[in-house]
């Protein structure tokens, strides 16, 4: 892989032995085990410990959760938050385990709209919730530096399921939960 590297700054124009880039093969190939890690995670496990208690059967969110992640299209980032909500039936997870499930999509070459459905589809599988809502809203630098360079421009996906696509009334509690 280093090779490659080398092989892109000689494709670019630049010179593969200038002394500032002596060792950005390797740091490249090394970041990549960070940027590329959800991989290496099956989702499923990443919510790991379910808790059966049955106590819970009001909306859970847990909003502003920040992400990284490498547009599948161009490989230049798109980053920004994600807000995550269920209503459990029976079954509920530790909230840090929602957070990992974000990195755990987001940690891989990918487009904002699936990533924002497999983190609810997910959540459906695993917990069998009464319902999901994900929205994420990001800022894309391929829209940012390159192509029609709007700097303002977020994009906003959302991922709807069970009672929160039924009922109208439930996703905009959810909306308010994370408007605020």
């Amino acid at each position: 892989m280093e090779e490659t590297i080398c092989s892109i700054f000689d494709f670019i124009g630049e010179d593969r032995h200038r002394e500032g880039l002596l060792d950005t093969p390797k740091r490249v190939v090394k970041s990549w085990d960070k940027l590329y890690s959800g991989y290496t995670q099956d989702p499923r496990e990443i919510l790991g410990t379910v808790f059966e208690d049955g106590a819970c059967d009001e909306m859970v969110v847990l909003k502003n959760i920040e992400f990284y992640s490498m547009c599948e299209h161009h490989m230049l980032p798109f980053f920004g938050k994600v807000s995550i909500g269920y209503i459990p039936d029976q079954k509920v997870v530790g909230i840090s385990k929602l957070a990992r499930l974000v990195e755990v999509f987001a940690r891989r070459l990918q487009i904002q709209e699936k990533m924002t459905g497999q983190i609810a589809d997910t959540l459906m599988e695993v917990l069998q919730p009464k319902g999901a809502m994900v929205v994420a809203e990001a800022t894309h630098m391929c829209m940012v530096m390159r192509g029609v360079e709007k700097q303002q421009s977020v994009m906003v996906t959302s991922a709807v399921r069970g009672l929160f696509k039924r009922d109208a009334r439930t996703r905009e509690e959810f909306m308010g939960h994370i408007r605020h």
